[in-house]
């Protein structure tokens, strides 16, 4: 492996970013002794993040909360350009701009002031094993305690109900108060659970968190999901995140879902059908949020109407 450290750039003076402010015990975070907890968040664009709500939550806290930046890594080494080319600007005779992809390390403070930080930008393309061990590096170098990945993964869920998180961690105390799956499978990697992975082997405490977003929603903004993983990010580290702005966008976008639903039958049908399995599974016996019961859809009407929704999410239509 090439040397690890010659993939990012450290800022000049970055420690003092994340001196003093607030602090919290170890213990809120999952830890163990005494001390303050410093944590990671990172979401890394180009795996599975359905409903944007990885990005939505990442773009939201980097625009809302103070943050500067601590390393970048080299983008020329780690993207594959022609597999997702960055859009460049023309105006009339020249190239005016170019929109550099930007993967980098953040010192954020939250709330009550206390520091985190977070990674930020698009999935590694080539040298994961290499970007984890830099990421390790500098983990090492400004002294975090807990990383904390966030994803969104498309369920067989309804809109109408509380959005599920599946959890997983380098040991069980991290999660302790999450679902998990109870079952093995063989899943396609990426660049953030191969660093989950590499820094349990390691033996620092690594966590991260999916929400999970309705398939029918996949390919839309869903808010909801964003917020979600926030309050389950707070409850988690001790962090104190804000949400107001992902609540107000949520309030909209499921408004419009509700119209849209409620203006096509089969729909209607499809979320009756998600909800009946929803509240079978969970032992909730709450009557649906929809009209009067109907008979259950076959799997073919509602792998018809499911991708009948998302063309018209995609297209802005009714």
């Amino acid at each position: 492996m090439l040397d690890p450290t010659e993939l990012y750039q450290v800022v000049d003076d970055a420690g003092s970013a994340l001196a003093g402010g607030a602090t919290m015990p170890r213990g809120d975070a999952g830890g163990e002794g005494p001390g303050d907890t410093r944590v990671l968040l990172h979401h890394l664009g180009g795996y599975v993040d359905a409903g944007h709500a990885g990005q939505l939550a990442m773009d939201h806290l980097l625009t809302s909360l103070p943050n500067t930046v601590l390393a970048t890594f080299d983008a020329d080494q780690l993207i594959d350009y022609r597999s997702r080319r960055p859009p460049m600007t023309f105006e009339r005779d020249h190239w005016a701009d170019y929109d550099e992809p930007v993967l980098a390390l953040y010192a954020v403070r939250d709330l009550a002031g206390t520091p985190f930080l977070i990674l930020a930008g698009p999935e590694p393309d080539t040298q994961w094993e290499r970007f984890a061990a830099a990421v390790a590096e500098l983990i090492g170098r400004f002294e975090v305690d807990v990383t904390v990945g966030m994803n969104a993964i498309p369920m067989a869920v309804p809109h109408t109900r509380p959005a599920g998180i599946t959890a997983h961690a380098t040991r069980p105390g991290l999660i302790d108060n999450h679902e998990q799956w109870s079952t093995v499978a063989d899943l396609p990697g990426s660049a953030g659970a191969l660093l989950e992975l590499r820094l349990g082997q390691a033996g620092h405490d690594a966590m991260g968190l999916a929400v999970h977003v309705p398939h029918y929603l996949a390919e839309t903004e869903y808010p909801h999901a964003a917020r979600t993983l926030l309050d389950h990010i707070s409850v988690s580290t001790g962090l104190l995140l804000p949400t107001d702005a992902l609540t107000e966008a949520a309030e909209e976008i499921g408004a419009d879902i509700e119209r849209k639903v409620a203006s096509s039958e089969q729909a209607t049908k499809v979320v009756r059908a998600l909800e009946r399995r929803y509240d079978s599974a969970t032992g909730d016996e709450r009557p649906s949020l929809l009209a009067q019961d109907q008979p259950l859809p076959t799997a073919e009407e509602l792998g018809a109407e499911v991708e009948q929704f998302l063309s018209e999410q995609d297209h802005g239509t009714s």
